[in-house]
């Protein structure tokens, strides 16, 4: 992948909301671009072959991976195919390599390979098409969040709520958890606290929101994926 368009402004800061494996079995290209990487993104999961890469994809959340063609003993190509067909993980890859290999680029196209970067990696070109691969996620996830705000107000709908509820979403993290007290809500929103506490209770009764703890609480999606438009019903 080479930047065709230099002049393209790309918002590098929506990086830190992502997670990204990256799989080189080079160890100081490893750390010297892992450390780079780890200022602009959430978290930086660095692994020099693919049984590693692999137990991280399992126990963390990973949004992106970027790894070479040809590690040590393995092809990169393969380790993709596997996530696939063996384990139905579609986490969008990008490849690197110093090879520009017909076959290669071909098994990429096959694969849906979001981009492929040719060594030596230069960073900018990296961070670039990390941004352009997660970019349609964020997009993504945007779209979702103002269906689930316009669909959640069409279950409670006075002012006062619909400002409540924009401020959950808006403040929803990666694992939909709401983590602020009725207090720190009120800094935020004029609004009583006998007011908020029926608004969160009405959430709770419909199975929107799940209370964790005190002032902690889950939104369930899949419920709210459930209830009709305009069910103002208890």
């Amino acid at each position: 992948m080479r930047d065709k368009d230099k002049n393209i402004k790309r918002d590098l800061e929506i990086l830190k909301e992502f997670n990204i494996l990256y799989i080189e079995d080079d160890i100081n290209l490893l750390k010297n671009s892992s450390d780079i990487l780890e200022d602009f993104v959430k978290t930086i999961y660095p692994a020099t072959n693919t049984k590693d890469a692999l137990e991280i994809i399992k126990n963390r959340k990973v949004d992106v991976i970027v790894s070479d063609i040809l590690l040590e003993n393995e092809n990169g190509i393969e380790f993709v195919k596997k996530l696939r067909d063996d384990y139905d993980i579609y986490t969008p890859v990008i490849l690197t390599t110093a090879y520009t290999d017909t076959n290669y680029l071909l098994e990429s196209i096959k694969l849906k390979v979001e981009n492929y970067i040719i060594k030596p990696i230069n960073i900018k070109e990296l961070l670039n098409t990390i941004h352009d691969t997660v970019l349609p996620i964020k997009q993504n996830k945007e779209i979702l969040k103002s269906y689930n705000i316009i669909k959640t107000i069409s279950l409670i709908c006075d002012s006062k709520q619909i400002e409540v509820v924009r401020f959950i979403f808006n403040n929803l993290n990666s694992e939909n958890i709401f983590d602020f007290s009725y207090t720190n809500i009120m800094k935020n929103i004029d609004i009583s606290k006998p007011t908020l506490v029926k608004i969160f209770k009405a959430l709770v009764d419909k199975g929107i929101l799940t209370k964790l703890q005190r002032s902690r609480y889950l939104f369930n999606e899949n419920r709210l994926n459930q209830l009709h438009f305009g069910d103002n019903s208890e």
